[in-house]
């Protein structure tokens, strides 16, 4: 694939270069540093800018569990909530030993952005737990998430703050805090949380949105450099949902998948993989080698001769090291931060295409407003109907992006927060400061 040239790019990349020596940079630091560059090619007040360097509030909280030994642990949780100007918080839930507070109020701010950039009517929130889930078992995981929502319930609700699942959580662990949100409210609210399973108020096709939607960027990006879908070849790191449904469909619809990967390496194929074959992580955990001819390492999978690479695992995985080594054309962005500033740096002076996890995987939250909508309604959407409105939000969005790429010849990332921040700044405009 041969992707159009864009004339000299006017990316000013000397917080790039700054954040060079201390990467990987932070999830709020990055969230910051993203917020001035685009900042820098609006005309907006910088007393806004000033209130989105902040969280509005961050609630830190202790959680005393029994375990099955009957010892008692004491975790820490938080909810950090950014923005809510364009509409209640939203934002995911994770488990992970590396949660703190500042990661919560970056990964919050990335929230506002990708809501704004979607034009759904939340503003940003995330929280989590610092614990091993894998250290839990499935009644401590379950002891932990109801006591947990105790604890933060005053500030979660269908009309204030909507959770969803994240890493180590799960639609089960959503369903779980439903439970625990509506017992103390007295009635069945399951707008409090997406991501649920169906049976409980979760929508059809939540779990696969986001797959869903870095495919549909990817063939939309294609298009737009003039490229067939079924001349392009597609390497993604990661097969777990994102991946795994990202692959399924880019296959299906006529490219050629050469390279998957898990956590034990990468399975290649130069002539193609089947990909329905080979069983996701949700599926068949830690499969992907195992059925493999080839097997390379993760580090090379990166580096593969491709059209598209589609990063869809861990965050920080192309940096100042590998950019250069990046041989794809275009890198689209399945997982949350997996390309550091300064390889983005690097990217963009290689006239490497970009598109940033802001769009290419706001699937997720956008069918958890579809199932938010459901909720409040109730009254379920179908799988197709789900499928259809994904993709006319995923096309909208791609129109705004596209469309502030080609006017102010910008990268694709600045492009996509230039639409957010523009978007969150003419409300902050509308509603004023109280009092």
């Amino acid at each position: 694939m041969t992707m159009a040239s864009k004339p000299d790019s006017t990316h000013d990349d000397s917080d790039d270069k700054a954040a060079d020596s201390t990467e990987p940079e932070s999830a709020l630091e990055t969230a910051r540093r993203q917020l001035y560059h685009a900042a820098s090619y609006l005309d907006i007040d910088q007393n806004i800018v000033e209130r989105l360097k902040y969280p509005k509030k961050v609630h830190e909280v202790t959680i005393p569990i029994e375990r099955d030994d009957g010892t008692v642990e004491v975790f820490t949780g938080y909810r950090a909530q950014h923005d809510s100007v364009r509409g209640p918080y939203k934002g995911g839930l994770r488990y992970h030993p590396d949660v703190t507070r500042d990661e919560c109020v970056g990964l919050g701010m990335w929230m506002t952005w990708k809501c704004a950039v979607m034009d759904l009517p939340f503003g940003g929130a995330k929280g989590g737990v610092a614990v091993n889930p894998k250290e839990l078992s499935p009644e401590e995981k379950e002891r932990l998430t109801r006591r947990f929502t105790q604890e933060i319930r005053g500030v979660i609700g269908p009309n204030q703050d909507i959770p969803a699942p994240d890493m180590g959580t799960d639609p089960k662990t959503m369903a779980w805090l439903m439970d625990a949100y509506s017992m103390q409210e007295g009635e069945t609210t399951p707008g409090v949380v997406t991501g649920k399973p169906p049976v409980v108020g979760g929508s059809e096709g939540r779990e696969e949105a986001p797959g869903r939607s870095v495919a549909i960027i990817s063939q939309l990006v294609c298009e737009y450099y003039d490229c067939q879908l079924e001349d392009t070849t597609v390497a993604i790191q990661g097969y777990g949902s994102v991946g795994a449904n990202a692959a399924r469909l880019l296959d299906e619809w006529g490219a050629t998948i050469v390279a998957i990967s898990d956590v034990n390496g990468a399975m290649y194929e130069p002539d193609g993989i089947d990909t329905a074959s080979v069983p996701s992580h949700d599926e068949e955990p830690e499969a992907v080698t195992t059925y493999a001819d080839t097997v390379i390492s993760n580090e090379e999978l990166l580096t593969l001769d491709v059209d598209v690479l589609i990063p869809a695992a861990l965050g920080n995985v192309i940096t100042k090291e590998n950019a250069e080594a990046i041989a794809a054309d275009l890198v689209v962005e399945g997982a949350n931060g997996p390309t550091t500033s300064t390889a983005d740096s690097m990217l963009a002076d290689r006239d490497v295409a970009v598109i940033p996890d802001i769009l290419a995987n706001a699937g997720g939250v956008t069918v958890s407003y579809f199932e938010w909508l459901q909720d409040i309604n109730r009254r379920a959407w179908s799988l197709e109907r789900v499928n259809d409105e994904l993709e006319a939000e995923m096309q909208a969005a791609w129109d705004a992006v596209r469309s502030e790429f080609e006017q102010r010849d910008v990268t694709w990332r600045d492009a996509a927060y230039i639409v957010a921040l523009s978007r969150i700044a003419e409300a902050h405009e509308a509603r004023g400061l109280w009092p």
